[in-house]
């Protein structure tokens, strides 16, 4: 009989060495709200981000500016809990469902995608800032 975490460990490993990463070893990643399917916001990820994600549970990722790893709401106590990820049929990007504490724009919208460009070029805010005082996050 197969150890069962022999088997999800090789599953693991074998998830990893399907993807492709870019020619900086990063994956582009896709963040969707699990709740009401919003997308979120963009980012990186390399192989340490994906694998502390799923280790911890909290969505990581790596900052191109910083060249270092950052766990979502690590300073704004903004956190995205993972609850699924998905690779597309290229692997070469990966959609990562969350629960979002809080807001995912550093701008503090609901959502990083909140300005719209319509078919004759009006550009336009499609979400208000939250009102963020009620908020309870981790501590």
């Amino acid at each position: 009989m197969r150890d069962v975490s022999t088997a999800a460990s090789s599953l693991v490993e074998e998830f990893f060495s399907s993807l492709k990463w870019n020619s900086d070893e990063l994956i582009p990643v896709i963040i969707q709200d699990d709740e009401n399917g919003d997308v979120l916001m963009f980012a990186w990820m390399n192989e340490m981000a994906l694998r502390q994600t799923l280790w911890t549970g909290l969505v990581t990722f790596w900052s191109r500016s910083r060249q270092e790893l950052w766990v979502k709401g690590e300073t704004s106590r903004h956190f995205q809990t993972l609850k699924s990820i998905a690779v597309d049929c290229d692997e070469d990007c990966l959609l990562i469902r969350v629960i979002q504490e809080g807001v995912a724009c550093h701008e503090l919208y609901r959502s990083c995608f909140f300005r719209s460009i319509s078919t004759d070029g009006t550009i336009r805010l499609n979400q208000d800032r939250p009102d963020l005082s009620g908020i309870v996050t981790r501590s």
